[in-house]
């Protein structure tokens, strides 16, 4: 069944995932021709009901629906197994040629696939009723999404267009920066050895207790960066241009607007998190100030940002004892929810291993029809690795949940609510391993970690959305966007941040280049939602340790929810206000009790 194409996916290494359950035939001919076939299931889909929707009844619209998501569920595997094949070698020439193969399949889909927002905004637009047909139930809040979204559609021959100029625009400045970071290797001297590490590598170096090995590999990897500013600023310049010009185009009253439908949340409540981060940047000082007494510093710099602290033991977790850790933690949360985990690793659904050509990052991918998911991560052996892998299964836990209890319409999850199951197994984890802790600076080491990330996700990350808010205000009023620019740019906005609590080096205006957010094709302002899934998150987790068990089955019901109910909604059966800045403060306050924590450890 399997061609030695697939020899890095199909090893004995259990760090090495098996992308072949996606498929029928690993072969390179059948993928192709399974590509074809579903091209050409779309266009009969596409002549049976092109047209015809805007006079569809309420039994006409469901069963159009069904037969939409059977379409997706029967080809969603070809696809995944493309891109998660590619992303795992982007040098392995038979991955990059199905890659291609499938997005060119990708493009002809949306093009062919383009009527269908098109007239069912046509139709909610003419006939409201239809959100109350019982019929419809199931589908009612996929309908009202549509509705927002419905005077932003532009004709069929517009957004047809718009799919086949994203292809080789937008599309393919996202996949250089990503190509770019995924293939480059970098020269560096480690206990008196030259070595040449790929990027993956040099990021694990960030985390070493050598604080001179994480200063040259900060300074050896943004210097690079940096030197092909050149390129970056063209790519941004273009991929938000692009957005500017689409968003006059679709009417958008702004630049984040497109942001706000997709993520079915309002401006007000963004605007009271943001607020809510500004209020507490303190707290956040207040923290560095205390990891820099840790680390018996004056001053934290940049590359201390997410170091261990000097004087705890290197504390090393091979793959097996990662496992044990977070099986653990998960099951003790929901024995349900532990075993789904531990299949996770026995089914070999994630790829840890570090090798050049693989994407530098890390990812959950959901498989609906397979209701489980499939990992990419770069495994060191280090704490963050495990933080990492937790947050990632959490995303899984997501999928395992909404795959069983909805159809792939009511699965289009905007990122708010996306990284809740994800930062709530950051948290369980913590809790796990500081039950487990037989030091003070077991506990120390432990505590800067989840602080670590929450300082990163809630306040660096606010960093980058007043950046985006920047860039776009420049970019409407004309202003040339050169590397030096937008290097100011970003130094500018992170200072908002950081304050003086923080020394930089001076590569480190280069950061923005190696941060794919920025480069993500048509998904602009893609910072924000990971400052609300944090502080929602910590929201969520204060009031679990308020209720005990009693929370569990609430939060299994969020996140077997998926896009059926708006985040309002979800939040508001917990009890909880997400436009209130007092619900944001809760969030606050658990970062506060675990900064808390470790000031007692002192």
């Amino acid at each position: 069944m399997n061609s030695s194409t697939g020899m890095i996916l199909m090893t004995k290494n259990e760090m090495v995932w098996d992308l072949s359950q996606l498929v029928e035939s690993t072969e390179p001919v059948w993928i192709q021709e399974k590509l074809k076939s579903m091209v050409v299931e779309v266009e009969k889909f596409r002549e049976q009901y092109h047209g015809k929707v805007i006079n569809m009844s309420a039994k006409g619209i469901l069963e159009f629906l069904e037969m939409k998501d059977e379409l997706y569920l029967r080809f969603e595997g070809v696809m995944k197994y493309c891109r998660l094949m590619y992303s795992a070698n982007s040098l392995d020439n038979v991955a990059k040629q199905l890659n291609d193969a499938a997005e060119s399949a990708l493009m002809k889909l949306g093009q062919a696939m383009a009527f269908v927002d098109i007239e069912l905004a046509k139709l909610v637009s003419k006939t409201p009723s239809l959100f109350n047909d019982p019929a419809l139930a199931e589908y009612r809040h996929f309908l009202e999404r549509i509705a927002k979204r419905a005077p932003h559609i532009l004709s069929e021959i517009e957004e047809r267009l718009i799919i086949m100029k994203d292809k080789n625009g937008v599309n393919a400045w996202e996949k250089l920066q990503g190509d770019w970071l995924s293939t480059r290797t970098f020269k560096i001297e480690i206990d008196g050895e030259m070595k040449t590490l790929p990027y993956g590598k040099m990021r694990g170096l960030y985390q070493s207790p050598d604080r001179d090995l994480r200063k040259r590999a900060y300074q050896i990897v943004h210097k690079e960066l940096g030197g092909y500013e050149i390129i970056w600023s063209s790519a941004l310049r273009a991929v938000c241009d692009d957005h500017l010009q689409v968003s006059k185009l679709r009417k958008y009253e702004d630049s984040m607007t497109q942001s706000l439908i997709d993520n079915d949340v309002d401006k007000k409540t963004i605007e009271s998190l943001m607020r809510t981060i500004e209020n507490n940047v303190s707290l956040y000082q207040r923290y560095l100030r205390l990891k820099a007494k840790l680390m018996k510093l004056d001053k934290l710099a940049d590359f201390d940002l997410f170091a261990p602290l000097p004087h705890v033991p290197d504390m090393k977790y091979n793959w097996q004892k990662s496992r044990e850790e977070i099986v653990a933690a998960y099951g003790d949360f929901d024995r349900e929810i532990g075993k789904w985990i531990d299949e996770m690793f026995d089914k070999k659904h994630i790829d840890g291993e570090i090798r050049r050509g693989k994407w530098s990052g890390a990812f959950c991918s959901s498989w609906i029809s397979g209701k489980t998911a499939f990992i990419l991560q770069s495994f060191n052996e280090r704490i963050g690795d495990v933080y990492t892998q937790a947050h990632e299964l959490g995303h899984a836990i997501h999928a395992y949940l909404g795959s069983r209890a909805q159809k792939p319409s009511n699965l289009e999850i905007g990122s708010c609510i996306a990284e809740t199951g994800s930062i709530f197994g950051e948290l369980l984890v913590t809790e796990q391993l500081l039950a487990n802790a037989k030091t003070k600076e077991e506990r120390q080491a432990i505590l800067i970690t989840i602080l670590d990330e929450f300082g990163i996700a809630a306040f660096r990350v606010s960093a980058r959305v007043f950046l985006e808010q920047d860039l776009y205000n420049a970019l409407s009023q004309g202003r040339f966007l050169d590397g030096k620019a937008v290097a100011k740019m970003w130094v500018r906005a992170r200072d908002r941040i950081f304050g003086n609590s923080v020394d930089w080096l001076d590569a480190m205006q280069w950061e923005w280049t190696r941060t794919p957010h920025y480069f993500f094709a048509n998904y602009r302002f893609y910072n924000y939602p990971y400052v609300y899934a944090q502080l929602f998150v910590f929201a969520l987790y204060k009031l679990y340790k308020e209720q005990g068990a009693e929370f569990v089955p609430k939060l299994k019901k969020l996140l077997a929810a998926g896009s059926s109910e708006s985040p309002r909604d979800l939040a508001a059966e917990i009890g909880l206000d997400i436009a209130d800045e007092a619900f944001w403060e809760k969030g606050m306050k658990q970062a506060e009790e675990f900064i808390e924590m470790l000031e007692v450890t002192l």
